[in-house]
């Protein structure tokens, strides 16, 4: 929805259009729907400052904080004096001054970002690439060149576009130097220790092969950058694939010095077991008794009926979704045309049918209100009781549900999701699904250890990340689900001691539930 739907100026002009143009009454009731929605929705605080503070979130993802940093501080700023009236019980009009003047500046920066955009397309993307790459580490160069691409969309707020587009091949170059040095010194330099690691185990006589082209990918990388720099694709391609051939290369030396001590049979037996366990998790059939490969047949088979089933169950919940929204939308029709056939016999005027109705509806808006209260209460509770005290906290954030996941935890500077977090994921898969169909925002925090610049893109980086787990388990659709990095900016604990930088490192899950139309 674009800031115009929301604006309830808006919505009044189109209904006063529509009046003057003598509309038919099915068209004067929907407008008078939506002027009941809007006046509840101004009359309700609560609902002003959450669905504010959503597209706060979302236009932080769509980066309006660097496309229009000045237009955008001053939204967040306009959207925590809201916050702050409405903890501290302030009049309403207090708080709807600062949401709307927060809507003004959202929109003012939401036209330069699109300017931006255009005019500094090529930046952003050299900006995104020395970034993925890792440039961030490099906290003095990078954050020269950051402010110098912040001069350059400054510039655009204050209408000086020819400084914008004069300057911007320089920056260009920079982050493209500071990519290439991070992909050299950082991702080469790891797979490098990686290799060393390895050739300390006995590598080169071990695991020969896997060593063999461990060695080989990280010398052809490296000679590829030197040829050709400004390859981003293929350079940053080439690096990641050195790295997993590294990694794999260490994993293959410690096992196979592991295996050179056992004897055959407990090889094999260990290979079963590992077979085994992965068809015992899936439930499938024992099968020790027969080939590897029939095992691993037996592994893969249950895997694809798995699949299967949950693409069927996922398809057979969307039909019934689509079958219980066009049911209600024939019931709501039904009632509506007998409101209006009993107003006609009744005899009432047309304003009496309005106001009628009007009445109807907001006796209806309450009513819905009290049962989503009573129904998110009871979801609540029952979503508290998945989760261990140690696991996670939930708690309730006016209409929204936060899962802070206090048992989440990544490799240090890393984003991979870890195994021993698919259990905890799983729980939280549950509680999303409890709801029906919600939004889900994922956010990243971290610590005030290491540069701004860099906790701000390793926070985005971790939420991106559960987003796609998410995503790749079928829990909600890719346009159900956002991912917001805030760094270092929103601590719940001081940095200053080991335990309140514990706390400060978390994801939080946004669990929204839909509101669903009167």
């Amino acid at each position: 929805m674009t800031n115009m739907a929301r604006n309830p100026i808006w919505i009044s002009l189109v209904i006063f259009g529509f009046a003057l143009s003598g509309c038919v009454q099915s068209q004067m009731t929907g407008t008078a729907s939506a002027v009941d929605q809007s006046k509840a929705m101004m009359d309700n605080p609560v609902e002003l400052v959450n669905q504010l503070s959503s597209d706060i979130s979302e236009a932080r993802m769509a980066q309006l904080n660097i496309l229009a940093p000045d237009g955008f501080k001053k939204a967040e700023r306009s959207f925590f004096n809201a916050q702050k009236d409405l903890e501290k019980g302030n009049q309403i009009a207090d708080i709807r001054k600062s949401v709307m003047e927060s809507r003004n500046y959202l929109q003012q920066a939401q036209e330069i970002a699109t300017i931006s955009r255009t005019t500094l397309a090529d930046t952003l993307k050299a900006r995104e690439m020395a970034r993925s790459a890792g440039a961030a580490k490099f906290e003095n160069e990078y954050r020269r060149v950051e402010n110098d691409f912040l001069d350059l969309t400054r510039a655009i707020e204050r209408d000086n576009l020819s400084y914008a587009q004069d300057n911007r091949s320089e920056v260009i170059e920079r982050y493209r130097e500071l990519e290439v040095r991070a992909i050299k010194e950082e991702t080469i330099g790891e797979v490098r220790a990686l290799i060393a690691r390895a050739e300390a185990a006995d590598a080169r006589k071990i695991a020969p092969i896997s060593y063999g082209r461990a060695v080989d990918q990280i010398n052809a990388t490296d000679a590829f950058i030197s040829a050709n720099p400004y390859a981003k694709e293929e350079m940053h391609a080439m690096a990641q694939e050195a790295l997993f051939k590294a990694n794999r290369l260490v994993v293959i030396t410690e096992q196979s010095n592991r295996i050179t001590t056992m004897k055959p049979e407990a090889i094999v037996l260990l290979m079963e077991k590992h077979l085994h366990t992965i068809s015992a998790a899936l439930g499938a059939q024992d099968m020790r008794d027969q080939a590897y490969k029939t095992q691993l047949d037996n592994i893969i088979g249950s895997i694809d009926s798995l699949k299967s089933d949950r693409t069927f169950m996922s398809e057979k919940n969307q039909a019934l979704q689509v079958e219980m929204e066009t049911i209600r939308a024939d019931y709501q029709a039904r009632i509506d045309a007998l409101n209006v056939r009993v107003a006609t016999l009744e005899g009432k005027t047309r304003e009496d049918q309005m106001a009628k109705e009007r009445m109807a509806r907001e006796r209806m808006a309450v009513e819905q209100r009290l049962a989503a209260e009573r129904k998110f209460n009871q979801l609540y509770v029952a979503v508290q009781d998945y989760f261990e005290k140690d696991e996670a906290e939930v708690y309730k954030q006016e209409n929204q549900l936060v899962l802070r996941l206090k048992a989440m935890r990544f490799p240090v500077g890393k984003s991979i999701i870890m195994p021993e977090n698919y259990a905890l994921l799983s729980k939280v898969q549950k509680a999303i699904r409890t709801f029906d169909d919600p939004r889900v925002i994922v956010e990243g925090h971290t610590d005030t250890t290491g540069s701004d610049d860099v906790n701000m893109l390793l926070s985005q980086q971790r939420a991106e990340a559960v987003r796609e787990y998410m995503i790749a388990n079928q829990t909600l659709p890719p346009d159900s689900v956002a991912a917001v990095g805030y760094g270092a900016e929103r601590p719940l604990a001081s940095n200053a001691t080991s335990a309140g930088r514990a706390i400060n490192r978390r994801i939080d899950i946004l669990i929204i539930p839909e509101e669903k139309p009167i």
